[in-house]
């Protein structure tokens, strides 16, 4: 009687194994294994490529982890082990150097070195070259040929926008190194005591690089600082300037530039 109560237990303790195996071979419900991997229970129609691409893993990775054949054959009811994938981690958007805080060191000593006479400079004159390339080689080239000035450059310095010269480069101008008249505005009276900085662009179309205003604003303080000018002594060429013009174009960020400017110390 014993005997047969517990095969009686056996065989029902078996169907009810039998059928909960069938039951996770019909949902394919993935068992945790720890937090390096998941067991999961084959199910019918399943292949190692449709497993792989649910969890994110390769095939032949599942292979090797699984010891399966060169064929990747699996069948409902087998226990794959699917090893956890590996997130990695989110990279950060490289970050733009910041522009330049202090000028390079060769027109910080062409600024320092300049012969300048005590109330030779009344004023700095900001223009825009109104196209979209430029050198300061260039300008000379034209000034002289073209416009038949014999120093050549008409500008003190030339800023770049990395068309032709490097955005924000500063070029320094022989009349600042001689220092010469200028010959940016219209006037003769005005060139005599005014410093001409222009900077390469059309600023009708696109206002200036963020890198050349950061030049201009360096090398506007430097000019000041050397020659004992005040904000107030800073212009464009459309505020002087004798005949009408649109230089250094709409776009140029005049009231915002002029007012950031602070007064050197004495």
């Amino acid at each position: 009687m014993d005997r047969r109560l517990n095969r009686d237990y056996r065989a029902r303790l078996a169907i009810i194994r039998v059928a909960l195996g069938l039951l996770l071979c019909a949902v394919g419900a993935p068992i945790a294994a720890g937090a390096a991997e998941t067991i999961y229970i084959v199910k019918r129609g399943d292949s190692v490529y449709s497993i792989g691409r649910r969890y994110g893993v390769s095939p032949a990775v599942l292979a090797e982890r699984n010891g399966l054949n060169r064929n990747f054959y699996i069948s409902a009811g087998q226990r794959l082990r699917i090893p956890a994938r590996r997130v990695a981690p989110a990279k950060k958007p490289a970050a733009k150097p910041p522009p330049p805080s202090v000028l390079p060191r060769a027109v910080r000593e062409a600024i320092d070195k300049a012969p300048v006479r005590a109330g030779r400079w009344k004023s700095i004159v900001i223009h825009h070259s109104g196209t979209d390339t430029g050198t300061a080689r260039t300008m000379d080239r034209y000034h002289r040929e073209v416009r038949r000035m014999e120093n050549g450059l008409a500008y003190h310095f030339v800023i770049g926008n990395g068309n032709g010269m490097g955005d924000g480069a500063i070029a320094i101008g022989q009349r600042w190194t001689r220092q010469l008249d200028g010959g940016h505005l219209a006037s003769a009276a005005q060139n005599k005591t005014a410093i001409g900085i222009c900077l390469v662009g059309n600023f009708d179309k696109r206002p200036p690089s963020p890198k050349a205003m950061t030049s201009l604003r360096l090398l506007v303080e430097a000019l000041m600082t050397r020659c004992r000018l005040t904000p107030t002594a800073v212009k464009t060429h459309q505020q002087v300037n004798v005949r009408h013009t649109r230089c250094p174009g709409a776009r140029f960020p005049t009231q915002s530039f002029l007012k950031s400017l602070p007064t050197p110390k004495r």
